[in-house]
């Protein structure tokens, strides 16, 4: 079954990203398309790109970089959960995919974005889509942006989903599935 990887962007301790990266996870568990796992960019706590060669080498020396190869290499396609940051993506998102270079080749990734503001991110994702380019990444077309992100968070910190979201976010995932599938069809 392919491996799914939902990752969290934030790595605020007090991010309101967490549970909508949660739920994507657990929307995406619900099908039956992927192995779902969910990588929390602030527990995995990658400090700044400190390997001394240029990634597309592939030579890593620090057991953080090795540890993150194998993990992303191990994936078959990614959902980027996603803060916007003053118009922009996080910086522990770009620092997480600058650390490698082969291993995200050719690998579907849907993106959904929020924020505190009227735009939900949607800033963020057109200027992600360039880097994701750069490193061979496949974005979906579809995306998801989803404003007001702390309204839509409950008091026991679950994501406050609705039916429409929920579609949008399916959407997506259903993207990611056939960009995925294709891809499988042309490597056999």
């Amino acid at each position: 079954m392919p491996r799914l990887y939902v990752i969290s962007a934030s790595t605020r301790p007090t991010s309101t990203g967490r549970p909508l990266a949660a739920w994507v996870a657990e929307l995406a568990a619900s099908r039956t398309e992927f192995d779902t796992t969910l990588i929390d960019l602030g527990e995995l706590g990658l400090p700044f790109l400190d390997e001394p060669e240029h990634p597309s080498g592939g030579r890593y020396v620090h057991q953080h970089t090795k540890q993150w190869s194998a993990k992303v290499d191990s994936a078959d396609c990614f959902v980027f959960v996603m803060p916007m940051y003053n118009g922009g993506f996080s910086a522990p998102l770009k620092n997480a995919i600058d650390f490698l270079y082969q291993e995200w080749k050719d690998k579907p990734v849907g993106l959904i974005s929020y924020s505190a503001g009227t735009s939900g991110g949607a800033p963020a994702i057109e200027m992600i889509r360039p880097v994701l380019g750069r490193v061979g990444l496949r974005p979906a077309e579809k995306s998801l942006s989803i404003p007001g992100i702390e309204e839509r968070i409950g008091e026991d910190q679950r994501f406050l989903a609705t039916p429409e979201l929920t579609a949008q976010a399916g959407a997506v995932l259903d993207e990611v599935t056939e960009a995925l599938a294709a891809t499988e069809s042309a490597v056999a």
